[in-house]
């Protein structure tokens, strides 16, 4: 089956100011991206005047991450309510969260539900530790995370569901894995998936880790990579162009 490319930004917590995001968001905006899918993830305080920038194009806007209750007593979160009309949807599970928030899988699984379930796009973020890395476990590592993680879940729709492959330890280390693992790492994504009774072939599995225009090449012709989910190198316009640029077919 033939899957549509896609690279996203994440933006994490830059730039320093929303009139920074929005230049950034523009000249996003003014890429050419023929035959490639692009979206940014913006941080909370901008993701209104980011949305409102790229209304007139088809770049997407992403949530960093969506609470798994409705509404309610939690300080400081956003709620897919929050989000209808204003992002396409939320990315959940990264590792960053996992580490500074406490979100375990179960909490991770229970956050994929409510963002599916309403309708967004999710795309869900595991990967291995470098530990895990150097003792052989990234494919039972990600078995275990996609279990668990898409557990909640009924309806793992292609058009809504994308899963990002992003080894902990090439996370803004300058370290990337190599196309050959990203590959294989997918491999194990989808047999996951297609064990856990969901259709894989159609769902995009994005590497996500150290990718610059330097590295980007190497995932670009790795097989079963759709694209790429881009920390750092999304806040620099000409780099996070020459990354989308290579994923044209």
């Amino acid at each position: 089956m033939t899957r549509g490319r896609l690279v996203v930004g994440n933006w994490k917590m830059n730039p320093a100011t929303i009139k920074d995001a929005l230049a950034l968001a523009r000249t996003v905006g003014a890429t050419p991206h023929a035959a490639v899918d692009i979206g940014v993830a913006p941080p909370a305080i901008a993701l209104a005047a980011v949305t409102d920038a790229l209304r007139s194009t088809d770049v997407a806007v992403f949530a960093q991450d969506v609470h798994w209750e409705a509404s309610g007593a939690y300080t400081g979160q956003l709620s897919v309510s929050m989000l209808r009309g204003l992002a396409a949807g939320a990315i959940v599970g990264h590792s960053e969260v996992r580490r500074d928030q406490g979100d375990d899988d179960a909490r991770i699984a229970r956050k994929l539900a409510r963002a599916l379930g309403a309708g967004l796009q999710a795309i869900l973020c595991v990967g291995e530790t470098e530990a895990e890395f150097a003792q052989g476990r990234t494919a039972s590592v990600l078995k275990m995370q996609i279990a668990r993680d898409i557990s909640e879940v009924s309806d793992l729709s292609p058009e809504r569901f994308i899963v990002a492959y992003e080894p902990i330890w090439a996370i803004g280390t300058g370290r990337p894995a190599s196309g050959a693992h990203a590959s294989a790492a997918a491999q194990t994504i989808r047999a996951a998936l297609d064990a856990s009774g969901a259709s894989a072939d159609g769902i995009r599995v994005l590497y996500g880790g150290s990718v610059s225009a330097a590295s980007v090449s190497e995932f670009a012709a790795a097989d079963g990579i759709d694209g790429a989910l881009v920390g750092g190198a999304s806040l620099k316009a000409d780099e996070f162009a020459a990354i989308i640029r290579a994923f044209a077919p």
